[in-house]
C-alpha cells in the first residue's frame, strides 16, 4: 500500500476535510493514475450526507468523474503508459463473467465495484474516489480521453455524459428524431449536446424561463415552459423520444402525452418519491417509459471518443478543493452551470 492525499468526510453532517488515505500497490493488470481533475455529482452530495437508505460507510471519499495521466503500470497492462491521458468513471471492478459483463453490459453487473462506498476486495473496507491525488484501477475499467478536450470539462463526461448518451444511444435517436429534454442541469445540458449532436430537433423542457437563452446557447431548437399548458399542448403526440433528467417531484404524465405513438421517455433522474403513472398515458399511445443508468466500458470509451469528434465537454465551473463544501451548498440551490469540476492540483498544497 501507499498514502495519498484525499477528502473525506467522517460522519453525514461532517464537512469534507484534508486526510490520507491508503491505496493499494499495483497488481500486474493495474493502472496508477495522477487525478488532475474530478468532476463534482450530485449522487456525491447524497452520499456523502447518506441520504440514500443508510447505506454510506465513513470515512467516505467520493467522486467519480476523474481525468488524470498515467504515473505506473502493472507488468501485464498492454492498453496504457506513463504519460497516457486517462480517466475513471462510477465503476472500478465487475466479475467478468455474468451474462451483462459478457455484453459490455458492466454497469448492471450483480458484483459490481462502485468507484467509492463499495466494497474493496482488494484492501477491505470500502472504495475510495477520486477527491484525491491519485487512483489505482484495472486496466479493464481505465478509458482513453481524447487530447483535444479541455480537462476539467472532461471529467463530468465520465459521469453526466455517459449517463445521457446512453440513453440517446440505446434508443436509436438519430437525424429526423424530435427529442425532449426535461430539465437543464448537470445532466440535461449534456443531453441537450449529445441530442444535437446526433442531428436530432431538440426541445427543452424547463419550469425556468430564464433559461431559455442558455438552452438555445448549448444546443436546443426550441424552449418550452412546462407550466405554460398551452406551449405543452402545442407538442402533445409529436415526440420519438424525451430525456427525463429531473430528481425533483413533476407530473411524468405531462410529459407521457407528448409521446408519439410507440414513443419513449427515459428517466435518467431519481426523484425522492415515486412518481404517480397515469395508465391511459401509457395505453393510448403504446408509449414506453423507461430508466437508465451509466453505460458499459465500451460504450463509456465510444461517448468519449464521439465527444472527441465534435469538440463535446461539460460546461463546468472549476473550483479548488478547499471549496467542497460551499459547491455542496451552491449544487443544493441549483447554483452552478452546468457541473462544478474541481482541480485536484489544489490538494497539493494541503
Amino acid at each position: 500500500m501507499y498514502n495519498t492525499k484525499a477528502y473525506s468526510a467522517a460522519s453525514a453532517t461532517s464537512p469534507l476535510a484534508s486526510d490520507t488515505i491508503a491505496r493499494r500497490d499495483l497488481t500486474e493488470h493495474d493502472v496508477q493514475i495522477e487525478i488532475l481533475f474530478c468532476g463534482i455529482c450530485h449522487s456525491d452530495l447524497h452520499m456523502v450526507r447518506n441520504e440514500w437508505g443508510g447505506g454510506t460507510v465513513y470515512p467516505i471519499v467520493p467522486g467519480h468523474e476523474m481525468v488524470g495521466r498515467v504515473t505506473q503500470v502493472g507488468s501485464a497492462v498492454t492498453k496504457y503508459k506513463p504519460g497516457d491521458l486517462a480517466g475513471v468513471g462510477c465503476m472500478v471492478d465487475s466479475d467478468g463473467t455474468c451474462p451483462n459483463c459478457k455484453t459490455g453490459l458492466e454497469q448492471f453487473c450483480p458484483n459490481l465495484t462502485l468507484t467509492y462506498n463499495s466494497p474493496d476486495k482488494h484492501l477491505g473496507g470500502v472504495t475510495y474516489g477520486g477527491y484525491s491525488d491519485s487512483i489505482v484501477v484495472d486496466e479493464r475499467f481505465v478509458l482513453r480521453v481524447p487530447t483535444n478536450l479541455d480537462l476539467a470539462g472532461v471529467a463530468p463526461l465520465l459521469c453526466a455524459g455517459i449517463t445521457t448518451y446512453s440513453p440517446l444511444r440505446h434508443w436509436g435517436v438519430t437525424k429526423g428524431n424530435k427529442v425532449g429534454v426535461v430539465g437543464l442541469g448537470g445532466l440535461g445540458h449534456m443531453g441537450v449536446k449529445f441530442a444535437r449532436a446526433f442531428g436530432a430537433h431538440v426541445v427543452v423542457f424547463t419550469t425556468s424561463p430564464g433559461k431559455t437563452e442558455d438552452a438555445l446557447r448549448l444546443g436546443a431548437h426550441e424552449v418550452v415552459v412546462s407550466r405554460n399548458a398551452d406551449e405543452m399542448q402545442k407538442h402533445a403526440g409529436s415526440f420519438d423520444f424525451i430525456l427525463d433528467t429531473v430528481s425533483a417531484k413533476h407530473d411524468i404524465n405531462a410529459y407521457l402525452n407528448l409521446l408519439r405513438l410507440d414513443g419513449n421517455i427515459t428517466l435518467v433522474g431519481a426523484p425522492e418519491k415515486p412518481l404517480e403513472i397515469s395508465a391511459f398515458s401509457l395505453i393510448m399511445g403504446r408509449r414506453n417509459l423507461s430508466g437508465s443508468n451509466i453505460g458499459g466500458i465500451a460504450e463509456t470509451q465510444e461517448m468519449l471518443d464521439f465527444c472527441g469528434e465534435h469538440n463535446i465537454t461539460a460546461d463546468v465551473e472549476v473550483i479548488p478543493i478547499q471549496k467542497v463544501n460551499e459547491a455542496y451548498d451552491r449544487l443544493l440551490k441549483s447554483d452552478v452551470k452546468y457541473r462544478f469540476c474541481i482541480d485536484m492540483a489544489s490538494l497539493k498544497s494541503e
